[in-house]
């Protein structure tokens, strides 16, 4: 009965003065959808021009320096990509329409930044043709001074922004007062009310959220512990099969060898022989391969590319699912259980598109990214529902896999059908888990 009370006084207070606070909020929606936000993606691009144009600046200061051992064309590289990124992000900031910038000043930016690209080809171009003080020449009389021109540039538009901004908060600042005053009316005809209502809501809430993350931590302390225990299981199994059964194997392989050289040339009993000791020798094939589809012993001593290196195509021959394999990047070494449930994630991936998907060719990318590891698995078989992956074992086992690493797993659909499992680990996760 109190919440319904209080929710029938501030239905009405609400109704009543609605017509105002649609009336300000939709000012300030406007003001901070249209110039704000803008003004903020703006700055954002400017700051990544800025960025790329002191990178360029700090390299030319590096190709001055004459206790540099490289040539001047080892930079390119570097030039290229600071190219391509400062062409996109023009372009990008081109599309925002500031207001506060003029025609005259993005073409005099558009302008001063072909003439620099102009001057990089030139500079290059000298040192290709070994003409290396003609090259210096060029980067300390024209490179630099045009970089200064352009960094200068940047930032009298990013102090334009800044202004913009400033103006545009203000403005929303009065907005603000405005409707403060107002609401303290409102809240001073409702106060009782709501304190009330509000007190009581605060307390079941707080005993609900406390529940809930009592619960939840529970959970995945639970998972956690359940998937060591999976692992540690997995493992002395493994080491169980490959050491005691394989070596029981083995022997039996060499005692039915023995037995046959005793036996006579070309007797039944040593051709008997011979086939018992090929489908022992066949059963100790399929025990170390099912010991290393169990844990990989390889993740322990050659690591996760190692592994994947030998895991891949095991499974194109079992599966018969051709899969195609992309390593990029400068490889981060990972911690033991960052390594196994990466690994796990992949095998249950590729366990899902041989078993379900039905198709016959699947993709793994293996990205070493600046900001972390990147790991997609694709298939274009016949999919599954986003409901079918929540509920999935597996699939709830690589969503915890993901989150005890501090990443995150996503199911998502190509444009060719089929599903794409995306696995992304921020590289501080990994620093702090191996720290």
């Amino acid at each position: 009965m109190p919440l319904v009370l209080g929710l029938v006084i501030t239905l009405l207070a609400v109704t009543a003065y609605s017509w105002y606070i649609t009336r300000e909020i939709g000012h300030l929606r406007q003001l901070q959808s249209g110039l704000i936000e803008r003004n903020r993606r703006d700055s954002l691009q400017l700051l990544r021009i800025q960025n790329n144009l002191n990178s360029l600046a700090l390299a030319m200061r590096d190709m001055l320096d004459s206790n540099e051992p490289y040539p001047l064309t080892a930079w390119s590289s570097q030039f290229d990509r600071a190219r391509a990124d400062l062409n996109d992000s023009i372009k990008k900031e081109a599309e925002l329409e500031v207001a506060q910038q003029t025609p005259e000043q993005r073409q005099y930016l558009e302008n001063s930044m072909k003439q620099f690209w102009n001057s990089v080809d030139r500079m290059f171009a000298m040192a290709g043709e070994s003409k290396e003080k003609e090259a210096r020449d060029q980067i300390r009389l024209t490179l630099q001074p045009q970089q200064a021109a352009l960094s200068t540039s940047v930032a009298r538009l990013l102090v334009a922004n800044n202004e913009s901004e400033e103006s545009a908060a203000e403005t929303v600042q009065g907005i603000y007062n405005r409707v403060q005053r107002q609401v303290y009316v409102f809240f001073l005809a409702t106060l009782v009310a709501i304190a009330l209502t509000s007190a009581y809501l605060i307390h079941t809430n707080r005993l609900l959220f406390a529940r809930l993350e009592f619960l939840s931590g529970q959970r995945s302390e639970l998972a956690q512990k359940l998937i060591a225990t999976q692992e540690s299981t997995l493992r002395h199994v493994s080491r169980e099969l490959h050491d005691e059964f394989g070596q029981i194997l083995t022997a039996v392989g060499m005692m039915l060898t023995r037995a046959a050289k005793h036996a006579p040339e070309e007797s039944p009993m040593r051709r008997e022989l011979r086939e018992v000791n090929e489908v022992v020798q066949n059963t100790l094939q399929k025990t170390r391969l099912l010991s290393q589809s169990l844990h990989p012993v390889l993740l322990e001593e050659g690591g996760l590319e190692g592994t994947l290196d030998w895991y891949i195509p095991t499974v194109e021959r079992q599966t018969g699912v051709a899969i195609s394999y992309e390593k990029s990047g400068t490889p981060i070494e990972l911690p033991n259980d960052y390594a196994i449930n990466v690994y796990r994630v992949i095998q249950e991936s590729l366990n899902n598109i041989a078993r379900h998907s039905g198709a016959k060719a699947a993709w793994v990318r293996l990205r070493y990214l600046a900001h972390g590891l990147e790991v997609e698995i694709e298939d274009h078989g016949s999919g599954f529902a986003a409901t079918q992956a929540r509920r999935g074992i597996g699939l709830v086992a690589m969503r915890e896999r993901a989150e005890l690493m501090g990443g995150s797993l996503n199911f998502l659909q190509p444009q060719q059908g089929g599903t794409l499992v995306k696995l992304t680990i921020p590289l501080e996760k990994m620093e702090a888990h191996a720290g």
